[in-house]
């Protein structure tokens, strides 16, 4: 059974006000050795580009169950060190009113800062990572070459970011928008050998304009530093259990997809640039709206789409015991809508933003914390 593990970026806001709280840096040095070696739990505590978000770092897993106490227990550390400098965590993917980001102190996060402008200065971004091991870098790129269809539908479940800046921006993730400024971001081409996926990468750092590896922003790609593949694609999401069922789909598509490369299943040849569109698609209406099918390659209704794939991983979902559970809370997405529909629903309660705020504080962790 694959090892998955996952990192969320979280948004730090003021546990008063709820608007974003720049105190990132003081807030990891709050956990001391938790920036250099994990809890008694395996969890890691880090900074990010901005002042206003803190990651954390899952250990791997082997089952949803585990996955999903990973990730409870993950927010409970990050919220426990934001409680003790005035604030809380929180999983939107994006601050839906005005903000000024600041960016880390970090030499690197300067060195974007300074290289990036605008971009960099703006990207006040949240996302979910989910790491799930290869076996090695052939069957890590030949996976890559076949769930590449797949990721505009995990966006659609994922979607949780509607607000920019104080207004709806209509998109259900806007965050991908944002994100996808970067020059490196999006969907990864079609490969066909690690051969080549080492080329493309080489060629871009030759380039010289990202800063180096930890800059290649696909929106899936192999890891730089364990034996993983790492799928970028999601908004970070409202509920702990959405996040590891999101995360569990993701592990079987990847055994899945393994299991067509070694069957001689060939990849889907679909263009990054047609890819490209397919996500916009899916950041612009989510799982509420229309997907392009990578089954027909035309839009059908997104309850469609995800069926077909749920259809492609149901049998590793069933081979973990993991089917009812994943099929059931994707079922909930899709009939209550995912975290975009939250938000605008309590922005509708009257309350305005600060209401959105307020109810992802209580979704993305049930109870207050202790202080």
């Amino acid at each position: 059974m694959r090892t998955f593990g996952v990192e969320e970026e979280l948004l730090l806001v003021d546990a008063t006000t709820l608007e974003p709280l720049p105190a990132g840096e003081q807030a990891v040095a709050q956990a001391g050795s938790l920036r250099e070696h994990p809890a008694p739990t395996g969890h890691r505590l880090t900074t990010e580009l901005q002042q206003e978000q803190i990651e954390v770092d899952c250990p791997p897993q082997t089952t949803l169950a585990g996955q999903l106490a990973a990730i409870r227990t993950g927010r409970a550390l990050a919220d426990a060190v934001a409680v003790r400098v005035g604030g809380r965590v929180v999983a939107l993917p994006t601050a839906p009113g005005h903000v000024a980001p600041h960016i880390a102190h970090q030499r690197r996060a300067q060195l974007v800062g300074r290289r990036f402008g605008l971009t960099a200065r703006e990207q006040l971004t949240c996302g979910f990572h989910v790491h799930v091991a290869v076996g090695s870098r052939d069957e890590g790129v030949a996976v890559l070459d076949r769930i590449r269809v797949w990721l505009p539908v995990l966006l659609a479940l994922s979607a949780n970011s509607p607000y920019w800046n104080g207004a709806d921006s209509g998109y259900a993730s806007y965050r991908y928008q944002v994100w996808s400024r970067w020059p490196t971001a999006g969907p990864p081409d079609l490969f066909g050998s690690a051969a080549a996926y080492d080329r493309h990468r080489e060629d871009l750092l030759d380039s010289g304009v990202p800063l180096d590896e930890g800059m290649l922003y696909f929106d899936a790609r192999l890891s730089e530093h364990q034996p993983t593949l790492e799928v970028r694609v999601a908004d970070v999401c409202l509920e702990a259990e959405h996040a590891a069922v999101l995360a569990a789909l993701v592990r079987a598509l990847v055994e899945q997809s393994a299991r067509d490369w070694r069957a001689g299943v060939p990849a889907p040849a679909v263009r990054a640039s047609v890819l490209r569109a397919w996500t916009w698609q899916a950041s612009r209406t989510g799982s509420e709206g229309r997907l392009v099918s990578p089954v027909t390659r035309v839009l059908g209704p997104a309850a469609d789409v995800v069926a077909e794939l749920l259809g492609a991983v149901h049998p590793v979902l069933a081979e973990h015991g993991e089917a009812e559970q994943v099929e059931s809370v994707v079922a909930a997405v899709l009939r209550h809508g995912s975290g975009a529909r939250r938000q605008r629903e309590a922005h509708r309660s009257g309350g305005g933003l600060r209401e959105v705020v307020r109810l992802a504080v209580d979704a993305s962790h049930g109870t207050p914390p202790e202080a």
